[in-house]
């Protein structure tokens, strides 16, 4: 996920100021990394020098001196740009449960016995997912958020139980000893 234009969208509604922008974002993105701070202050700066973003003034409203910013016109066609782009399928695979399992195999460990944990690890991560999405106080952005997770986690799922099927062909392929 793109801080810079994640920040560039929020920015759309109106100027903001570090503090709100950090807010925002984690409100918008609960299943997300939360964002830390220093990385706002940061984006924010880069996107100041790129001409994105600028500083719309400075206030304290009772509080320390906070500096809010506002979008530019370039930046408005930046994020419109990178909106409409399709974000390719990832080219390469890396994922750390067929990773461990293969290391299992070739460490002579217990590939079955990781997938079981691994698989009631998703399970127990979707139950909270499930009851996040379902609870009344849930906004649109928390069950859309969750929806996604837990197709990918159900993917996950689904893989697990191919491998585990498929075990005993594939350690004979990783580790023919």
């Amino acid at each position: 996920m793109s801080t810079r234009h994640i920040l560039l969208g929020l920015l759309a509604s109106g100027p903001s100021h570090g503090y709100d922008l950090k807010r925002r974002h984690d409100e918008r993105f609960p299943q997300a990394r939360p964002v830390a701070y220093g990385q706002v202050y940061t984006t924010l700066q880069r996107l100041v020098r790129d001409g994105l973003a600028e500083v719309d003034g400075t206030g304290s409203e009772g509080g320390p001196e906070r500096t809010a910013y506002r979008s530019t016109p370039d930046g408005t066609r930046e994020l419109a740009r990178w909106a409409a782009e399709i974000a390719p399928p990832a080219p390469f695979v890396t994922n750390e449960i067929f990773a461990k399992v293969v290391v299992s195999i070739l460490g002579g460990g217990d590939p079955a016995a990781y997938l079981r944990a691994q698989r009631a690890a998703h399970m127990a991560r979707m139950r909270e997912l499930t009851a996040v999405k379902t609870s009344p106080a849930a906004d649109l952005a928390t069950v859309l958020s969750a929806d996604y997770a837990l197709n990918h986690l159900d993917a996950d799922l689904r893989w697990m139980t191919t491998t585990a099927a498929r075990l005993s062909t594939l350690t004979a392929e990783v580790d023919p000893t």
